[in-house]
């Protein structure tokens, strides 16, 4: 975030420290943003860029901004993805061709990875994100998505399944998340 900051940083030391915590932290929301966004680049930098000057809108007043933008990041997902069901729309990505892959296993684990989490709706991706990769318990998933806990079970469970059937290759890793 280059541009300009909005004006309730006031003082050139909290600038200094948002720039800090941008720099610092950006990789780590970015994969975030990308896991989120379902492997869509320039979404998941919408999502980042959008958290972050929301952010720093409220610099002075956020004691936790790591978890600020997490969640931040995770309610405007979960805002598109109701805005974007109500509109009809569907984005599927297919399967890369198993010739052209990387002869590396995890390389190819990624990207396998990558292509069957694009192809889960946004709230089982957003689910399996929240409670795999990001570790987080059910009742904490079911809070930041504004739903129950049982809700969360069974969509996990739901998403964990159709992983297995897009993807039967991650079947050995997906055991490990039962």
């Amino acid at each position: 975030m280059t541009s300009n900051l909005p004006e309730v940083i006031v003082d050139a030391a909290d600038e200094q420290r948002f720039r800090e915590f941008v720099a610092a932290r950006s990789p780590a929301l970015m994969r975030l943003g990308f896991l989120l966004a379902g492997g869509d680049q320039h979404a998941a930098e919408d999502l980042v860029q959008s958290a972050l000057a929301k952010l720093a809108a409220k610099w002075r007043r956020v004691a936790a901004p790591e978890a600020y933008v997490r969640q931040t990041m995770y309610r405007q997902q979960v805002s598109w993805w109701r805005t974007s069901a109500r509109r009809g729309e569907v984005i599927r990505a297919d399967l890369p061709e198993t010739a052209g892959r990387d002869l590396n296993h995890q390389s190819e684990l990624r990207m396998v990875l990558r292509a069957a989490l694009a192809r889960l709706t946004a709230r089982q991706r957003a689910v399996v994100v929240l409670r795999y990769f990001e570790d987080l318990p059910e009742q904490e998933v079911a809070r930041t998505l504004g739903c129950s806990v049982g809700t969360v079970r069974s969509t996990a469970h739901r998403s964990l399944a159709r992983l297995r059937e897009i993807a039967p290759e991650l079947a050995r890793e997906l055991e490990v998340a039962r």
